[in-house]
């Protein structure tokens, strides 16, 4: 049975305490023991650890986001979204090679050199919280989810090329009221095609950045998660893909 199904179900009336009962995947580091130290939205860590986990509150799902919010109908999802934290394992390795496909678990050239990881973090919360603000389903939730591989394209790949953007997570629905799995951890693959050569600069010249058009493809990709009976699925990019799979 799919989660939406699952989640509509409950909505007519099974408890949340039978559907928790519904064995997951074990994990390498389970969704119970991910940090739960929140911090506000917009802290400076230039100078101190980021920390590993981001948690974000109804309150500021409620702020207005930069930029023209995705066009989403309200009440398509059987759900409403009161908490999304973000986790970036730090044991994800980051490489910086300029090379066409580098070995790497981070690959991130669309922010100044930096701390890869925070980086990557906010890139998932601004567009994970773009997806579910429409969101006004009966059922209230908490979104968990773990990046565990951020993939993006190198200069040379970007500016000859192209290439893809290679993005898995996986995503924990939770109940607000007790903390338990509403459905079985869901894995996510939302690979993204990547402009190369002049495609690449034109788009960057109409401001369509790698982080504009990465952030608007994850943001579309939750809100399908959450409001389609089947979930998203990752489309079918061809070469570039199968390389990234090797």
């Amino acid at each position: 049975m799919n989660a939406f199904r699952l989640i509509a179900l409950m909505g007519l009336g099974l408890s949340v305490t039978a559907c928790a009962t519904v064995d997951t995947p074990t994990r390498n580091a389970p969704y119970e023991q991910l940090p739960s130290n929140a911090v506000p939205v917009g802290t400076d860590f230039s100078n101190t650890e980021q920390p590993e986990a981001l948690t974000v509150t109804k309150a500021a799902m409620e702020m207005p986001l930069a930029g023209d919010p995705l066009a989403i109908v309200p009440g398509q999802a059987p759900v409403h979204v009161e908490q999304l934290s973000v986790y970036v394992p730090r044991s994800l390795k980051v490489s910086e090679a300029n090379s066409y496909l580098p070995k790497g678990d981070i690959v991130w050239r669309g922010d100044p050199i930096g701390d890869r990881h925070a980086q990557v973090q906010k890139i998932f919360e601004d567009a994970l919280l773009t997806g579910v603000q429409p969101m006004s389903g009966p059922i209230p939730v908490n979104l968990e989810i773990k990046v565990t591989r951020f993939h993006a394209m190198s200069e040379k790949a970007r500016y000859t090329t192209g290439g893809l953007h290679s993005i898995t997570f996986d995503l924990a629905i939770k109940s607000v009221e007790t903390g338990e799995l509403l459905v079985p951890v869901r894995t996510i693959r939302a690979d993204l095609d990547g402009f190369g050569g002049r495609q690449a600069l034109l788009a960057d010249a109409r401001g369509e950045t790698q982080k504009v058009r990465i952030s608007n493809h994850l943001a579309e990709v939750i809100r399908q998660e959450l409001s389609n009976p089947e979930g998203y699925a990752n489309a079918n990019l061809g070469f570039f893909q199968m390389l990234n799979n090797i």
